[in-house]
């Protein structure tokens, strides 16, 4: 059916008979294919090492390359969709996506492997935040918008958890590759639904913000690198310190731009609003101590409790099922209640959760030690992420959705990145002032030929180095909670929640937030 004719300057989409379950299903597709691809190669890195030759220090980069470019792009492919069309551009960021993986899956060269994941972030920064603007603009204002956002949290919180799962089980059943191969079937597959259940946006008449975009994505590629940097070269290194200084640079240039130009990239009225403003430092902080919490739980139970990928990725189900029940929750109780109950518990909750895992030690089950935190730290999640989500782009105009959502996905991977190289920093830290502790424990009741191992690789055995990681594991959780205490104390005293607040989320006015 076609829509009546539009004037030229708001171009309307053809319409289509309208199936919102099918609709939802592309677009959550998408976002978990996505969000998973951050943390499917984490379980089969040792399988790439030694496929493509790669050395330790450069290993890290197979999931680097993705968070900066991903990071960086975010707010440039957000902007996209408003100027170009929603539609037009999350089938673009799916057809790179895949292509990407496509391509990665058959590398022979470290450097190949390297360009690939880089592509992929770029399509994945086009495809992540138009697809939570085409859920804003698609879905009526009110509980069946609530729903899909709560589908969309759901699928962006747990979406992790799958990762390390399929990755375990894609490593240990077929090959490495196909990690990244199994993203061109279903990539394809959604770039052929989209045209026929998904309408197409309105193109808002404008102009890129070129300057803008060049200041904000080289400014995020630079912080996150020089915390990368920082994280595994040290803090005093020169080219950690020349990064923070470029991107000090250009992000004040960024906010320069974007205060004088009359079509800004990302319009800086969206921090206007406190509870906004809020979201974004919140998800910053617990992005921050979710990476963290996925990568250390990973290294603790393959090398400490010994789990096959299979089995490591199967560890993390209990979190995405805790996750699904804090949003199922979250939405059916948020038009009611609005979301600051629900941000303040489910911040605290991820706290208790994170305080709680830095108790672990050698001697830690998963039983004992790490599934009871991991719920609580999914449940707490799970409330959050609806809430944040919804709170991030309700009562935004429909031609400045794409820049919220796409500064809501930014600080999430940014924070992520940034969050997890600090963790990391500490994390090493910690391990290496363990090592001084164990190595002369382990000289003195040490075997001969574990001795003469540890002269070769200067690693320690088990149970010595079970002791340094569990040390350095724990530590790192130290500042995982206190990110998220910081999260809490935002919910507390800078969210604020109006009568209009709690009328948009019913659906009962269309108020702004």
């Amino acid at each position: 059916m076609q829509a009546h004719p539009a004037p030229p300057s708001k171009p309307r989409a053809t319409a289509r008979p309208r199936r919102p379950g099918i609709a939802l299903t592309v677009i959550a597709a998408c976002q978990l294919m996505v969000v998973l691809d951050a943390t499917i190669v984490n379980i089969a890195l040792p399988h790439i090492q030694t496929a493509l030759g790669f050395s330790t220090n450069n290993l890290t980069w197979v999931i680097n390359a993705y968070a900066l470019t991903f990071g960086g792009l975010l707010l440039l492919g957000g902007r996209a969709g408003d100027l170009l069309g929603r539609r037009r551009m999350f089938i673009t960021g799916i057809a790179l996506f895949s292509l990407a993986s496509l391509l990665g899956g058959f590398a022979q060269e470290p450097w190949q492997l390297l360009a690939a994941r880089a592509l992929q972030g770029v399509g994945g920064a086009i495809a992540s935040p138009t697809s939570l603007a085409l859920i804003a603009t698609t879905f009526p204002e009110g509980p069946e918008r609530n729903r899909a956002f709560g589908v969309f949290a759901s699928v962006s919180a747990g979406g992790g958890a799958v990762g390390l799962l399929a990755g375990g089980m894609l490593t240990d059943w077929l090959d490495w590759r196909w990690v990244l191969f199994v993203n061109v079937p279903i990539g394809v597959l959604i770039a052929l639904l989209a045209p026929r259940y998904i309408n197409e946006s309105q193109r808002h008449p404008g102009r890129f913000d070129l300057p803008g975009a060049f200041a904000s994505t080289l400014g995020m590629a630079a912080l996150v690198y020089g915390f990368i940097r920082a994280a595994s070269e040290g803090w005093s290194d020169g080219l950690a310190t020349a990064s923070f200084g470029a991107a000090a640079v250009l992000l004040i240039a960024f906010i320069a731009i974007e205060r004088r130009t009359s079509q800004p990239i990302t319009p800086l009225k969206l921090f206007r609003d406190r509870n906004r403003s809020g979201t974004y430092a919140m998800m910053l902080s617990l992005a921050a101590a979710m990476f963290g919490m996925f990568f250390f739980i990973v290294l603790f139970v393959q090398n400490v409790l010994h789990y096959s990928p299979v089995k490591a990725g199967l560890a993390f189900l209990p979190v995405t099922a805790a996750i699904v029940l804090g949003a199922g929750i979250a939405t059916n109780l948020l038009p009611r209640l609005g979301p600051k109950p629900f941000m303040t518990v489910g911040c605290l909750l991820t706290a208790t959760g994170m305080g709680w895992l830095t108790f672990i030690d050698p001697g830690s089950s998963y039983a004992s030690g790490i599934l009871g935190p991991m719920l609580l730290f999914g449940f707490g999640m799970g409330l959050n992420f609806v809430t944040l989500t919804l709170t991030a782009v309700s009562g935004i105009a429909d031609s400045e959705s794409g820049a919220a959502s796409g500064m809501l996905n930014t600080t999430q991977q940014v924070g992520g990145a940034l969050g997890l190289s600090v963790l990391t920093t500490i994390f090493s830290s910690a391990s290496e002032s363990e090592a001084k502790k164990q190595i002369p424990k382990f000289l003195a009741e040490g075997s001969p030929e574990q001795k003469a191992e540890f002269a070769r690789t200067h690693r320690l055995p088990a149970p010595w180095n079970d002791s340094v990681l569990a040390h350095g594991i724990s530590n790192a959780f130290i500042a995982a909670a206190s990110l998220a205490v910081v999260a809490a104390l935002i919910a507390l005293f800078i969210i604020q929640v109006r009568k209009s607040d709690l009328d948009a989320l019913s659906g009962k006015s269309g108020a702004s937030a």
